[in-house]
């Protein structure tokens, strides 16, 4: 048995106390993995943004808002863990001020400076220990298989899941499988259900077993 973290959802970076940088993800696909991953007899732990999905209730769910309180919440989790597949959709920017009053309108519209935020994925994958491996999601509204192969390679994974953005908040996926040598094991299309115990069928296979 393995103990694998899965990160799902979105995060929000916030503008003032009532606004906030978010996206759509929904928390789906990350549940879906979450019952795939108990179903072939692992222990998960889901770090989790703000999202109106139930998760499994055999997985320890850890709650989130923010991309660095997905980080530090990941990362700790990680260190005593096998595997992670970040299946989150994290806020990639923040504001770089963030107001402590709600923000008047003045008729004169609003200027925001943003910074990025820290990069979950890649950060724990150049940590990764010898027998810990990594899955990464790669969201892409164009040349995806190219763009994911690519940040499979800057984030250190051991296998990336690539997809459009129609799967964002939507009930079905379609995914590629790609190993870190570029060869694509698995193309799935879907219920994310369907989708995600394909996905751990090539988790197993690939990483799971050859790490144990």
């Amino acid at each position: 048995m393995a103990r694998i973290v899965i990160t799902s959802g979105p995060t929000r970076q916030y503008l003032d106390p009532v606004r906030f940088l978010t996206n759509g993800s929904s928390g789906r696909m990350g549940s879906a993995l979450a019952q795939a991953t108990l179903e072939l007899g692992h222990e998960v732990i889901i770090v989790s943004g703000p999202v109106n999905v139930s998760y499994p209730a055999a997985a320890k769910i850890v709650d989130v808002t923010t991309t660095q309180e997905m980080l530090d919440a990941t990362r700790f989790a990680f260190q005593s863990s096998d595997g992670l597949i970040g299946a989150a959709a994290p806020c990639d920017y923040m504001p770089r001020q963030i107001e402590s009053h709600k923000l008047s309108k003045t008729g004169e519209g609003l200027q925001l400076s943003l910074i990025e935020t820290p990069d979950i994925i890649a950060t724990l994958g150049a940590s990764k220990q010898p027998k810990q491996w990594v899955v990464a999601f790669a969201l892409e509204t164009e040349d995806i298989r190219f763009r994911a192969i690519v940040k499979m390679s800057s984030k250190c994974c051991d296998m990336i899941v690539s997809n459009s953005a129609e799967a964002m908040n939507a009930d079905d996926n379609s995914v590629e499988v790609i190993l870190r040598d570029g060869s694509i094991v698995g193309q799935l299309t879907g219920p994310k259900p369907e989708v995600a115990r394909g996905i751990l069928f090539q988790i197993q296979k690939h990483l799971v077993d050859r790490h144990q």
